[in-house]
């Protein structure tokens, strides 16, 4: 069973940005946000190396999993399997548009197919004891979405689906690339209302062009969450507001020196296992963000962290180009102050 409260804001599911040092970054930057992983296919759980491609750590609970497939014997045993390896959810792709996706007959191509997801979902539902979610589009190609979408949900609530993720945009399968299916059609998030008027004890997140606190503030007053994907990722500052903002608690970390002391231990552990620092670090980019020397931060861990030996002093010698920017920068005010106080 999901709460309205437990999908109250999440972090989207990301296929090659959400892995596990992303979210154990995010999880320290928010102790209130569900964390989703990359979406993993039922073949890969099945047969693929589940250490490696499903461990995480404890630290980063509560954690979904998001699956892609429709073959619903798969989906069984690969829920049975997410839910062995102690996920909090499994989440069914419904929405995913890449070229890829559609070679396998799943993600938003199975908007075409409402009773096969629903199908799915109850195949799942009487495999696993975790809650079975979707994330879905409002429809593909020349669907009507008040037709697709409101088929859709009700084809998975009849089937008993926890909660229901909405994508307010439409999937272009053919006419457009997964980046383009993101920023061209235009975003509807009234029609997400009007659904979850219709089927009120359903807990709904609405997904797509929230970029702010107060933007999502604005969501949560017609929905009963919302999914952040891209400016989560891009933009931590928005993480660290959200325990406060949202859920009412008190914020994990609140200035971005703090989250680079935070990580620092967990560097080192995983460097010490024969992790690579640029896998970790490439996910802190978003730090600094419009403070002076960020440009040089980005720069110098882009650049030194792939090399054979670097470390977590890699990482501080570039935190510390905005350390010795700020601190130039103070210095020049405060000259300037000195002289427009001595005129």
């Amino acid at each position: 069973m999901i709460r309205p409260e437990d999908i109250r804001f999440c972090v989207a599911p990301m296929m090659d940005w959400t892995d596990r040092h992303c979210r154990y970054f995010h999880r320290l930057l928010t102790r209130k946000a569900r964390l989703y992983t990359e979406m993993l296919t039922t073949g890969a759980v099945i047969h693929g190396d589940r250490a490696r491609l499903m461990g995480f750590n404890e630290f980063e609970r509560p954690v979904a999993f998001q699956l892609g497939g429709s073959d619903t014997k798969e989906l069984t045993l690969a829920a049975k399997i997410v839910e062995s390896q102690g996920y909090a959810e499994v989440n069914l792709n419904v929405g995913c548009p890449s070229d890829r996706v559609q070679n396998g007959a799943f993600g938003a191509c199975l908007m075409l197919q409402p009773k096969l997801v629903a199908d799915c979902v109850k195949a799942m539902k009487d495999a696993t004891s975790l809650p079975v979610t979707v994330k879905c589009r409002i429809g593909v190609d020349d669907q009507d979405p008040e037709i697709a979408l409101f088929e859709l949900a009700e084809s998975c609530i009849t089937a008993g689906v926890d909660a229901l993720f909405i994508h307010a945009q439409k999937a272009w399968l053919k006419r457009l690339s997964p980046k383009e299916n993101r920023d061209i059609p235009p975003l509807d998030y009234q029609i997400v209302y009007r659904l979850k008027k219709t089927f009120p004890n359903t807990p709904m997140a609405i997904n797509g062009g929230l970029e702010n606190i107060q933007q999502i503030k604005q969501q949560l007053q017609h929905v009963d969450g919302v999914m952040v994907g891209r400016a989560a990722y891009h933009n931590p500052a928005l993480l660290m507001k959200i325990d406060a903002e949202l859920f009412n608690a008190p914020s994990a970390i609140t200035k971005d020196f703090a989250a680079i002391d935070a990580l620092s231990p967990y560097i080192e552990e995983e460097l010490a296992k024969g992790e690579r620092l640029s896998n970790i670090t490439r996910h802190l980019l978003g730090l600094f963000a419009g403070q002076a020397g960020a440009r040089l931060f980005r720069q110098k861990l882009t650049l030194e962290a792939t090399k054979p030996h670097a470390n977590l002093k890699t990482v501080l010698t570039a935190v510390n180009e905005v350390r010795q920017a700020t601190e130039r920068l103070h210095q020049a005010q405060e000259e300037k102050l000195t002289q427009a106080e001595s005129q």
